[in-house]
């Protein structure tokens, strides 16, 4: 099928994975849906770049079934907090009430029945449903995001010389939302081969966090130091910092997970895919040094 006459739903469109997925699909020609919670200057920017914006609710069914409407294939994403069961089996019945062809879904790399994390457990069962449905289904596993260094619990002491993660000796192949983005389009672009697969997607390179901490000052120019703490220890100041109860739930058995391996392995499937790799620690942090050097934001 052309790729000028294929048309993709895209869900948190306006998220990290959701943003990269609608640039990397519009540059691949494609038509791209975009849902969205709400019309505001994130939508407006993805309208401005060439997608049609749709407002929708992953929770609200009847708002999913209009917007998948005419599409041939969607991308399902669910942000760290709760009801994501509940998500997927509203895209999952929408999509065959519509006759979707084929969804990518966005797992996690530590999926896992057994985890005494609330979302690693949702996950598997989330992608359980999925398979049930009889529904054409890609799942991705990607390891943790590269954006993670960003976030409002890491990013201040970052911002201080510290890579501060109770991970003792795990590793992992950190992966940035921008490749991620690009890995989607393409399977909703050509899925044949890869239906019925759960492809990890990956950094280019796996390390632990002294390693990472290396690079990071090595890109920024300054000493970074990584610090490990106890789980329970690092639980406590996220709840202190006022980060979302599921989210605190949720890390509190991932990095336990974390520690034994869990998020462990590298891959290229993200070059395969794409033909180009995905970038380095380094290279996101030279990307972002201003605002992990709090010289913005």
């Amino acid at each position: 099928m052309p790729a000028d006459t294929k048309t993709v739903l895209i869900s948190g469109a306006t998220g990290d994975t959701g943003r990269a997925a609608v640039r990397a699909s519009l540059a691949l020609g494609m038509n791209v849906r975009a849902l969205v919670h709400r019309v505001d200057e994130r939508s407006d920017a993805l309208a401005e770049s060439g997608a049609e914006i749709v407002t929708g609710d992953l929770l609200d069914i009847n708002t999913l079934r209009p917007a998948m409407e005419g599409t041939e294939a969607a991308y399902l994403v669910w942000p760290v907090q709760p009801h994501l069961i509940h998500a997927t089996v509203n895209f999952a019945q929408a999509a065959k009430e519509t006759g979707v062809g084929t969804l990518i879904n966005l797992s996690q790399r530590s999926a896992d029945r057994e985890s005494t994390s609330d979302s690693c457990r949702d996950t598997f069962i989330a992608e359980e449903v999925l398979n049930w449905s009889g529904l054409d289904v890609i799942h991705l596993r990607p390891t943790y995001f590269l954006e993670w260094l960003l976030y409002p619990w890491q990013l201040p002491y970052l911002r201080q010389g510290i890579l501060r993660m109770p991970v003792g000796k795990g590793r992992h192949s950190p992966v940035a939302a921008d490749d991620q983005g690009r890995a989607i389009a393409a399977l909703l672009l050509r899925p044949e081969g890869h239906i019925g697969t759960t492809i990890p997607l990956s950094g280019p390179v796996e390390m632990d966090h002294e390693q990472m901490a290396a690079e990071l000052s090595e890109a920024l120019g300054r000493p970074i130091v990584f610090q490990d703490l106890p789980v329970a220890e690092y639980v406590d100041s996220l709840k202190e910092m006022g980060v979302p109860p599921y989210i605190v739930q949720h890390l509190g058995g991932a990095m336990v997970d974390y520690q034994n391996g869990h998020m462990s392995g590298a891959d290229d499937n993200i070059e395969r895919l794409t033909g180009r790799r995905p970038m380095t620690v380094g290279e996101f942090a030279r990307a972002h040094a201003d605002l992990l050097n709090g010289v913005s934001g």
